[in-house]
């Protein structure tokens, strides 16, 4: 059975039901700004939030509010915070080794795990400690194996902010830190929402618009075609069935390898064990985080017998690094793993999630400034438009002040832009999934008359 945290507060969709922003929290953040760098994440400088614990799918801050958190670290959490399992897996870990790239038991556990639960001949992992590290290790290893160069990736994609994957990242400040690595190229990704036209004529514009880039950019050179089965940071973005399976073919038969980035879909967020798994696509090279440690970076690119002998990746130290696999780390993957599948949270991602985005889709009928809501399992995207008809987005200030108001009611979501983001831990359950929606609903309400008409 699911781990499930102590009785919570009922939300209140009329009247908040903490003192955001509190007191401490606000004084803690403004000292940390003096010394802490800027450029962390927007969610952190617009809540000014000081967490004190976490517990279940809740945080507390400093001043004692508590939140129903839908955002978990950018779906890092899938644990939740403080789950027994994980506590006392890395805590036993610590007291016994924690660094170093030798064999351990629990490294060799992972290794197993992992082997046996990916699909295919996907049977050798290397570990990492952060997503854009095993992007990098994955497009080196492409590379390795085709002998070819170039590599292909969707706009609104996101693989990281290192030099190495940054080309493919959709950020609109990349081009202010060139020059940027050569041989990268991006192609719009099917998003159905946005595109004038139906889903199948949205789908095939997309094939259309990536098979004329291979044709009068890359053809020869194309070493791998990378994409998120939904992407994230674009606004959690359903693409329509078959696609992610036809871009491995156009992968294919173009002698190049298909790359399933799952740093957000990987581990039972979207509902099926890994994003790639909803079009039957088994993939060359898998990168995975985020979720697999519920919280501890590691990281990983899961490939092929084949590809895995590859060089020079293959060549000693060649895909190495100083935290990759290391005892602690490698017990947080896998107790974090094994905790998924014993206590069946992909199942509770679909079923809950389901849950979840029916009743936000219910909200449509409440307010018309609700353009869309998608999303599979545990990762759900909703637009805010001014208008459906015209689809505007919503503008920037109101998409702020709704999640201010969220915060109000207790609730931690993506919501400070018009496609906002929603992923709880895989342990929610129903009557937190529905508790949510109630303090999303009280927002929203909150901001009607804000709307511009």
């Amino acid at each position: 059975m699911p781990y499930k945290t102590a009785a919570q507060p009922p939300a209140s969709a009329d009247a908040a039901s903490t003192r955001w922003p509190g007191p401490k929290s606000v004084a803690l953040f403004e000292e940390e700004q003096r010394y802490i760098a800027p450029g962390i994440q927007s969610i952190a400088l617009l809540s000014k939030l000081t967490i004190e614990r976490g517990q279940g799918c809740w945080l507390t801050d400093i001043d004692g509010n508590r939140y129903l958190d839908f955002n978990v670290g950018v779906s890092v959490a899938s644990l939740g915070y403080s789950h027994p399992k994980y506590v006392a897996a890395v805590r036993d870990q610590l007291e016994k080794v924690t660094v170093g790239s030798f064999t351990s038991e629990v490294r060799l556990k992972l290794m197993k795990l992992i082997a046996s639960l990916a699909s295919g001949a996907l049977k050798r992992t290397q570990l990492f400690s952060g997503g854009a590290e095993a992007v990098e290790a994955a497009i080196r290893l492409a590379r390795s194996h085709t002998k070819k160069t170039d590599i292909i990736g969707f706009g609104g994609g996101f693989h990281g902010k290192t030099g190495g994957v940054l080309p493919l990242s959709d950020v609109d400040w990349k081009i202010h830190v060139g020059p940027l690595a050569p041989g990268m190229h991006v192609t719009p990704y099917p998003d159905v929402y946005r595109f004038n036209g139906t889903a199948e004529e949205c789908f095939q514009d997309a094939i259309r618009q990536l098979k004329e880039l291979i044709q009068s950019k890359v053809k020869g050179k194309l070493a791998a075609i990378i994409a998120e089965p939904i992407q994230g940071t674009a606004g959690n973005i359903v693409p329509p069935a078959g696609f992610i399976r036809q871009i491995r073919d156009i992968a294919h038969e173009n002698g190049a390898v298909y790359i399933s980035d799952e740093m957000i879909c990987g581990f039972g967020r979207t509902g099926l064990l890994f994003g790639c798994n909803h079009d039957s696509v088994e993939p060359d090279i898998l990168t995975i985080g985020k979720g697999m440690g519920s919280g501890f970076p590691v990281s990983g690119v899961v490939t092929t017998d084949e590809l895995a002998q590859a060089k020079p990746w293959s060549l000693p130290s060649a895909s190495s690094s100083s935290y990759g696999g290391n005892p602690l780390a490698s017990a947080a993957a896998l107790v974090t793993i094994q905790t998924i599948e014993e206590d069946h949270l992909t199942d509770n991602s679909a079923r809950v999630g389901e849950i979840l985005q029916n009743a936000l889709k219910k909200l449509q009928d409440k307010y018309d400034f609700i353009g869309d809501v998608r999303g599979k399992g545990l990762l759900i995207g909703m637009d805010l438009v001014t208008s459906r008809k015209t689809k505007e987005k919503m503008p920037k200030a109101v998409c702020v002040k709704f999640f201010e108001e969220c915060l109000k009611r207790g609730v931690i979501l993506m919501g400070y832009a018009p496609r906002v983001r929603i992923h709880p831990p895989l342990i929610l359950t129903e009557q937190e999934a529905l508790d949510g929606v109630a303090r999303i609903d009280g927002a929203l309400a909150a901001i009607a008359r804000e709307i511009p008409s």
